[in-house]
């Protein structure tokens, strides 16, 4: 007779496979919104990475990246499992003139297996949105004359395993600055804070966090957003390893976005006066499913 296997399966996402030192991995990827079915008990290893914060515009501060959980040999039971993957936030917008700025939106939350990573934080246009966000990582603060702080991360501070597992970290700051060209802080990320601005130098984006579960390989996710500035000729900024878009170009006119299911941070714009101006959006979020077969 034959004997029954008594090996985890499991569908759901974009299914692989990898060999790594010796041992075998079926994976399930969910760069969009699914269902995971656990067909028997077992134990899987978990990175999720929420949607990053957009970044802002005109003397625009660095989005932050989207909280990242990894949660190895975590425990299901057979049964349907919703995997909810956070969208990116929207970006700052200035269409020249001021009027009409729109807010600068935080990061979406993902959520699964009653883990929740949240997002990222909105970086901070002045004149409109002064206070910018806090989030899974926090913006960058931002300087016109008047200083808005940087702010705080609050993956850690999720309560279970989310505070367990959970990474996130602060923006980084602004100078108190009194002329142009008024350089914002990075968005933080991941793996690091982000970096503070000087008098002329925006702040780059705060280091992702790297994670082997997708290929076997190291992959960074959740990087910040870089730091914007209003006028003048600053060091522009980098956004953070692990999808953080750069801040302003040469051309003041728009920011890079996180990349798309890293969860990472969108940079932060200007120019000067009213000029038209667009911050990055924020990278939509990641689910990695893996376990041994």
């Amino acid at each position: 007779w034959d004997q029954m296997s008594n090996k985890f399966t499991a569908t759901g996402g974009t299914e692989s496979t990898y060999t790594s030192g010796g041992t075998q991995y079926k994976v399930h990827t969910f760069t969009s919104s699914g269902t995971f079915v656990a067909e028997s008990s077992g134990s899987i290893d978990i990175m999720m990475v929420a949607g990053g914060g957009g970044g802002g515009a005109w003397v625009g501060s660095g989005g932050g990246a989207g909280g990242m959980i990894v949660r190895p040999a975590f425990a299901v039971t057979a049964q349907s499992y919703t995997v909810t993957i956070g969208a990116g936030g929207a970006r700052g917008y200035n269409p020249g003139g001021y009027a009409g700025m729109p807010y600068v939106r935080t990061g979406d939350d993902t959520t699964a297996f009653a883990l929740t990573a949240k997002g990222g934080g909105a970086g901070v246009s002045y004149s409109y949105e002064y206070a910018g966000g806090i989030g899974g990582s926090g913006s960058g603060g931002a300087n016109n004359g008047t200083n808005y702080p940087s702010n705080a991360a609050n993956q850690t501070s999720q309560s279970g395993d989310s505070g367990t597992y959970g990474f996130g970290n602060a923006g980084g700051s602004a100078p108190n600055a009194t002329g142009d060209p008024y350089p914002c802080g990075g968005g933080g990320g991941a793996g690091g804070v982000g970096a503070d601005a000087t008098t002329s130098v925006c702040g780059n984006g705060g280091v992702g966090k790297v994670n082997n579960y997708r290929t076997g390989s190291n992959i960074y996710y959740a990087g910040g957003g870089g730091g914007g500035h209003h006028n003048g000729t600053p060091t522009y900024s980098s956004g953070g390893l692990g999808g953080g878009g750069n801040g302003n170009t040469t051309s003041y006119i728009d920011a890079q976005s996180g990349s798309v299911n890293t969860g990472g941070g969108g940079g932060g714009s200007g120019g000067s006066g009213g000029t038209l101006s667009y911050g990055g959006y924020g990278g939509s979020g990641i689910v990695v499913v893996r376990y041994v077969v």
